[in-house]
């Protein structure tokens, strides 16, 4: 009979220990260029240039890299316009000092103040400087790699963090959304459901320096997604020890990415450097039939974008990429009262809303009208 519910008395390190020993064959996967620690290597031309050819089958590799592979992989110049990392670097530095003078925020599985961190960053650059947020987002093979996991209809939030010289590493964890419970929440779930929480989130980071190891970037424990219960085990001692003698790390240039199934064990690393900080912004996104870990307002960062996207030349994989970073691709919840369903199933999105009035050429004012009565209708 197949075990349902599990309890801390029921894990097995051995088992664990197990799938982590796996070896990565580079011939699984042919888009890769390399293989470095059984963490795949790919590069931004290769994929992009890939996904041309067969989007599909591009899309199928870097999903089996998350799934069935080693749960992580790192796209060499994810940005090849260092520009608009620098931009948004700037931005974050201001929000930063903004933040530390009105007391600042804490950190998951760190010690408060010992990083630097900010919430929400999607939005808070949106409201700041919209052209930076849509050179920024505007990153088609960003969009790829968020539709290779979690599909169409994604939505995506970002929190900077910021590994300053002497940070310590964090506790090694696994994410959101069960990685973010109490034990005794885990196990009131079953096994399936633990299981499908991981299709429902991507974890991403981009390089915002460049990130030598010596400044602590992430530790990463390939295969450890493939155990089961990984939910009641990234606080057990025995398995914590396992990571921290066996997790790896790679080096990362500014402008990398690193992408990973969030029920992989990771954390970030210590930044024994004197003098160089490390800055990434975290990507978390989320499939349509999950949550998100922040509250976005989407309505302020459309207001706060349309005006830009109305003079911006955009090719459509760019268009169609801002976009969906920026605005709700999920009908669902909704009043179907004031909001029926017109000519489908679904009513229609903020970003079907964006895309029309853009096709339209509709002015910032009545986009925004139109948007304040889209949200009216959906209110309960």
């Amino acid at each position: 009979m197949t075990q349902i519910y599990f309890n801390e008395e029921r894990l097995s390190l051995d088992d664990f220990a197990s799938l982590c020993a796996q070896t990565l064959h580079r011939q699984d996967f042919p888009l890769a260029r390399a293989a470095e620690k059984n963490v795949l290597i790919y590069h931004r031309d290769d994929l992009l240039t890939a996904a041309k050819t067969d989007r599909q089958n591009t899309l199928a590799e870097l999903h089996r890299a998350l799934s069935s592979g080693p749960g992580v992989f790192a796209v060499q110049g994810l940005y090849d316009d260092l520009a608009a990392i620098d931009r948004s670097s700037n931005l974050f530095e201001a929000i930063l000092a903004s933040e530390a003078a009105n007391g600042g925020g804490g950190d998951h599985f760190a010690k408060a103040g010992s990083n630097g961190r900010i919430w929400n960053a999607l939005q808070k650059v949106a409201e700041r400087d919209a052209e930076a947020f849509v050179e920024y987002y505007s990153n088609p093979l960003l969009a790829l790699i968020c539709e290779a996991w979690v599909g169409p209809g994604y939505e995506i939030t970002a929190q900077v963090n910021q590994v300053r010289p002497g940070g310590k590493a964090q506790q090694p964890h696994r994410d959101y959304h069960l990685g973010f419970q109490l034990n005794e929440v885990v196990a009131r779930f079953p096994l399936p459901l633990q299981i499908l929480s991981q299709y429902l989130t991507l974890q991403g980071a981009v390089a915002h320096s460049d990130m030598p190891i010596a400044s602590g970037p992430t530790q990463l424990l390939p295969w450890s997604q493939q155990y089961a219960e990984g939910y009641l085990a990234w606080r057990d001692p025995r398995f914590i020890a396992f990571f921290q003698q066996h997790a790896v790390q790679l080096p990362l240039k500014k402008g990398d990415g690193l992408f990973f199934n969030p029920a992989l064990f990771h954390a970030a690393g210590n930044n024994v450097t004197g003098d160089h900080i490390r800055t990434a912004n975290l990507l978390q996104v989320s499939s349509s039939f999950g949550k998100t870990m922040e509250k976005v307002n989407h309505v302020k960062v459309l207001e706060a974008i349309y005006p830009a996207l109305l003079g911006k030349k955009l090719s459509a994989a760019q268009l169609q990429a801002v976009v969906a970073a920026s605005g709700e691709g999920y009908s669902f919840p909704t009043n179907l009262d004031t909001d029926p369903p017109l000519g489908g199933l679904v009513p229609k999105t903020q970003q079907q809303l964006v895309l029309e009035a853009l096709q339209q050429d509709c002015p910032a004012e009545e986009f925004n009208a139109r948007l304040a009565e889209h949200e009216r209708k959906r209110e309960a």
